[in-house]
């Protein structure tokens, strides 16, 4: 198994928002700015790792029948260490990702991966995977902060770019701006992926 491939698949062939389409909920709720989107791409891609790896270690020990809330447990874990980390250190960026943060519990993107690909394979491979998917997601919030943030209000990271007279356009700060918005992002990405395919 090569795993550069391994990588690949999970940023760029298999990308868990623009390809695989999961995870959107955070991804449409939390893209309203560049902090925000890279906190939480960071926040995902080490949960993604630390559970792929735990899950790879003891895919051989955890019962079939029991796989899934195991899969819940580590992925919790690590969470819970991301929101502690982020509240001693970062209050403003914990506030800001509210219920979001405890959410990535639940994204299907993680247990995806851990079900998908950690439960079947060794754990280089496996953080390989969780670092790759990880770096796909991370593209995407990134990707759509940036945009947003942009046109929206005419900053990036909160610094002033666009001249101050400039209004922003409003439905860039709106959710249904973020539909519109990824829509043109997914049909952009495989527009891309194609012609590298060719």
């Amino acid at each position: 198994m090569k795993l550069s491939k391994v990588f690949s698949d999970g940023a760029f062939k298999n990308n868990p928002v623009f390809i695989q389409l999961i995870g959107l909920c955070s991804v449409l709720a939390i893209t309203n700015n560049v902090t925000n989107s890279l906190a939480m791409g960071l926040a995902v891609t080490f949960v993604l790792i630390m559970s792929n790896a735990v899950v790879s270690l003891l895919r051989n020990i955890i019962p079939d029948k029991i796989r899934i809330p195991c899969f819940i447990v580590v992925i919790a874990t690590f969470v819970t260490l991301v929101q502690m980390i982020l509240q001693a250190y970062s209050p403003a960026i914990y506030s800001a990702l509210g219920i979001f943060l405890p959410l990535i519990v639940v994204n299907c993107c993680i247990l995806g991966e851990a079900e998908g690909f950690a439960y079947k394979n060794k754990l280089v491979p496996s953080i390989v995977d969780g670092f790759g998917t990880g770096i796909g997601y991370l593209i995407a919030v990134l990707s759509m902060g940036i945009v947003r943030e942009f046109f929206g209000n005419g900053t990036l990271f909160d610094k002033q770019i666009l001249p101050e007279a400039f209004p922003g356009i409003g439905i860039m700060k709106a959710p249904a701006g973020a539909f519109i918005l990824l829509g043109f992002l997914i049909a952009g990405f495989r527009r891309i992926l194609s012609r590298r395919a060719d």
